[in-house]
């Protein structure tokens, strides 16, 4: 999920490059497959009831809310939310059944204490104050509910890194990075396990455990492209170059990938997969997360 990018763009015809709109057909391709085994593993930390109620904040195309749903059941109730219209479309579509919100994070149209489970798939880095982001999800728990959250744990492979260069070369590695810094303000934090810990405490939330586990994606050269394309650095370098330079970009890609990496490629990569629960009594008075 992606916050509204604030301020009122300079174009008004041109899309913000930093919403998932225009790449959600890509994004339910090539990484929804992806990351379905880490939403089964993050909705299976958190154990929601049967017949209980999961609520999955920044859903995209619902890859976590449709592990919600399995894990619930059919008396249970599992709900996406997320702020791109583009990403709900495509889930919608793809995931029928789902039940699928167009809502900010930061304002969750919710009672409190309505969820036996608040979701988060990699999600918690793309806000702007992730504080206010945390503060509504412990809000909309039910005492005793379990707030879980996957963020990709900070090590670069070689696919990464050969990715970065190329886009250094067209973008100078300090405007990729100043973008990267505008569409993940925190995902450095998220990056670490003791911060990770510390954040969920600091929302309120007792006991926590962060737990990191290596997860092995096998792909074709085509998708592991395609899946860098929609991250905020090819989103980003797609808006710079414009459609004409952005295919000789893709072309240069998919030369040096296919120059230097075996088709398909074999990806591992580590997630930290965090739990926290709320506390009977929990106001939130306590909390750093307080608007």
């Amino acid at each position: 999920m992606v916050p509204a990018p604030s301020g009122a763009d300079a174009n008004p015809g041109h899309a913000d490059w930093r919403t998932y709109d225009g790449i959600a057909e890509t994004y339910e391709r090539v990484s929804a497959p992806r990351t379905a085994q880490v939403a089964a593993d993050l909705v299976a930390m958190a154990s929601p009831p049967a017949g209980g109620r999961v609520l999955d904040v920044g859903t995209g195309t619902g890859v976590v809310a449709e592990a919600g749903q399995k894990a619930v059941g059919d008396d249970g109730v599992a709900v996406g939310v997320d702020a791109s219209t583009g990403m709900l479309a495509v889930g919608s579509r793809v995931r029928p059944s789902l039940r699928l919100v167009a809502a900010e994070a930061i304002d969750l149209p919710f009672h409190d204490a309505t969820f036996d489970v608040a979701t988060a798939g990699f999600v918690l880095s793309h806000f702007t104050r992730y504080q206010t982001a945390l503060f509504d999800m412990v809000r909309v728990l039910k005492p005793g509910g379990r707030l879980v959250a996957s963020s990709w744990a900070g090590t670069d492979d070689e696919f990464q890194k050969t990715w970065r260069q190329l886009t250094d070369d067209v973008a100078t590695h300090e405007l990729v990075q100043d973008a990267l810094d505008r569409a993940m303000p925190w995902e450095a934090r998220f990056h670490d396990a003791r911060l990770v810990d510390e954040t969920l405490r600091a929302a309120g939330l007792h006991p926590v455990r962060v737990e990191r586990r290596e997860y092995r994606f096998r792909m074709s050269l085509e998708d592991y492209v395609a899946s860098r394309e929609t991250a905020a650095s090819g989103r980003f370098v797609h808006d710079m170059l414009g459609p004409q330079d952005w295919e000789w970009f893709r072309q240069r890609a998919m030369a040096t990938f296919r120059e230097r990496f075996p088709d398909p490629l074999t990806d591992f990569r580590d997630v930290l997969l965090a739990m926290g629960t709320k506390p009977e009594g929990w106001t939130g008075q306590d909390s750093q997360t307080r608007r």
